[in-house]
C-alpha cells in the first residue's frame, strides 16, 4: 500500500491496520524518518526551523509501487506499506513510514531496509530545510545514500 499526503499518521494504528487478522504474518519491521533540528549546510551544522518536501503527484505514487513491488518480487512478503509526507514540517514531526511483514523476521528486516534505502535514493521528493536564521537550503543528494541503495542494486542493473 503506497500514500503520499500532506498529514500526519498514527504510527500504531497503521501498523496495526496493515497486519489486521493477517495471522500468517510472524514478522513485522517498521522504519520512522523524522525531521531533525540540525543538519550540515555549506560545510557547518545548522539548527533547522522546519523542513519542506515537495513532489511531482502521479510521478512520485508511480515510483514509490515500483519500489514497493520490488521489494515483493525479492522477498516473501504477507504486507508492506509506503507512506510519505509533503508540505511543511517542523522538527520531530514524522516524514516517512515504510514497513514489511512476513511469515518470517529475516524477509521483513531485509525487505524494510531495501524500502527505505531505495526510497531515499529513487523516489522524486525535493527538501528545502529553513534554519533557524532564516535561510534556505535546498537539500542535495548524499553519497551515502547512493551507498546504502548500491547493495541492493542486481548484477543485471549494475550494467544499465
Amino acid at each position: 500500500m503506497i500514500r503520499v499526503q500532506r498529514e500526519d499518521f498514527d504510527l500504531g494504528a497503521e501498523l496495526a491496520a496493515l497486519t489486521q487478522g493477517r495471522h500468517d504474518i510472524g514478522g513485522l519491521c517498521s522504519f520512522v524518518g523524522l525531521v531533525r533540528d540540525m543538519a550540515p549546510i555549506d560545510g557547518e551544522t545548522t539548527g533547522i526551523s522546519a523542513m519542506t518536501l515537495e513532489h511531482y503527484p502521479g510521478m512520485t505514487e508511480k515510483m514509490l509501487a515500483r519500489i514497493e513491488a520490488e521489494a515483493q518480487e525479492r522477498w516473501p512478503l504477507s504486507a508492506s506499506l509506503i507512506i510519505h509526507r509533503y508540505g511543511r514540517m517542523e522538527p520531530g514531526e514524522q516524514i516517512v513510514l515504510v514497513a514489511a511483514a512476513s511469515a518470517h523476521r529475516e524477509a521483513a528486516f531485509e525487505a524494510c531496509h531495501f524500502l527505505i534505502d531505495w526510497l531515499k535514493t529513487k523516489a522524486p521528493f525535493w527538501k528545502i530545510e529553513s534554519t533557524d536564521d532564516g535561510r534556505e537550503a535546498w537539500v542535495a543528494a548524499r553519497d551515502s545514500d547512493d551507498d546504502a541503495a548500491a547493495r541492493w542494486q542486481r548484477s543485471d542493473e549494475a550494467a544499465e
